[in-house]
């Protein structure tokens, strides 16, 4: 049985907790935020010992702890959580930046702890499936992804919406383009962007195309225009259609050169966290200190993108 300490308990947390009940050998142990008062309304929904504070949590009986809190305090967290010989699964984007993220994987190597980002795209059975798919009936070289989301109903006092948490939607949609375009892409070669700012004085909206290895992607990310949140995967055979949203992948469509049409329908299950959340704890069990689909590298990839793309527009927080 795997423990789990989580902290942070806003949306994310219980995402997380809707799906944690589906992942086999594993349980919530204890719990802590910065505001006392969401952890005993989490606690009194979903069980396990609410923290007074972060550093008893990480004294506690707890195997990993599961960080759900906005990007300003991630490496924060996570260097706590490995000095304090806890397994870290953290949500996306793993750091504020590069920088901090390398602080936090050379810990990792340190002390041979697992250390993996919350990439969740990549698990989900719909794309997992499509990539089995792929290998019997290819689309041949992919050379283009065009992907992106703009969410213009999210409410103005949304997390995501705060300059002093790092909040934006680079960092809060754009990591999983950056995921996308690098897993069907690889290496990033060259960022150019535009973006411009709201009120707070985070990005709103922000544009960037990417060259890679082996093609170009275009995505977009915002808050306040209303994107479609579908993805377009081109191959030199064929291309895929992954339907809104994407990230949350149910059903895609692939259209061969030939004139065939394919489509793939895998539905998910409580909230979807719970695919991600399986493999990590499958990777405890086996004593892996990272992951091979959400790798070290992969997570620095998609973070170097995001800095610069955040440099292009203009775009530091607190600190950098």
């Amino acid at each position: 049985m795997i423990k789990f300490g989580i902290i942070g308990c806003g949306r994310i947390a219980h995402r997380f907790m809707q799906g944690l009940p589906e992942v086999p050998g594993a349980v919530l142990a204890a719990s802590w935020s910065r505001r006392a008062e969401t952890v005993d309304a989490f606690i009194s929904q979903y069980g396990g010992k609410a923290c007074t504070s972060v550093d008893e949590l990480l004294a506690g009986d707890i195997d990993a702890v599961y960080i759900a809190t906005l990007p300003d305090s991630h490496m924060e967290y996570c260097i706590k959580a490995l000095q304090a010989g806890k397994h870290v699964l953290c949500e996306k984007p793993a750091a504020l930046n590069l920088q901090q993220l390398d602080e936090v994987l050379k810990l990792s190597k340190a002390t041979g702890l697992l250390f993996m980002e919350g990439m969740k795209p990549p698990f989900y059975p719909l794309y997992t499936q499509l990539k089995e798919y792929l290998k019997h009936d290819p689309i041949g070289e992919v050379g283009y992804v065009r992907a992106g989301s703009s969410v213009a109903d999210v409410s103005k006092d949304h997390p995501n919406f705060s300059y002093e948490l790092a909040g934006g939607s680079l960092m809060g949609i754009g990591i999983y383009e950056a995921f996308l375009a690098i897993d069907w892409l690889g290496e990033t070669k060259e960022v150019q962007a535009m973006g411009h700012f709201g009120p707070t004085g985070v990005d709103t909206f922000a544009i960037f195309q990417t060259k890679h290895a082996g093609g170009y992607a275009q995505v977009y990310t915002g808050f306040d225009l209303h994107g479609k949140g579908d993805a377009l995967i081109a191959g030199t055979l064929g291309h895929i259609t992954i339907h809104k949203n994407w990230w949350n992948p149910a059903r895609a469509t692939i259209d061969y050169l030939d004139g065939r049409s394919v489509e793939i329908s895998k539905p998910f299950i409580a909230g979807g966290l719970n695919y991600e959340t399986a493999h990590f704890c499958d990777l405890i069990r086996t004593g892996a200190t990272e992951s091979p689909i959400v790798t070290h590298a992969l997570s620095r990839g998609m973070i170097a993108m995001i800095d610069e793309t955040r440099r292009q527009i203009g775009l530091k927080f607190i600190g950098e």
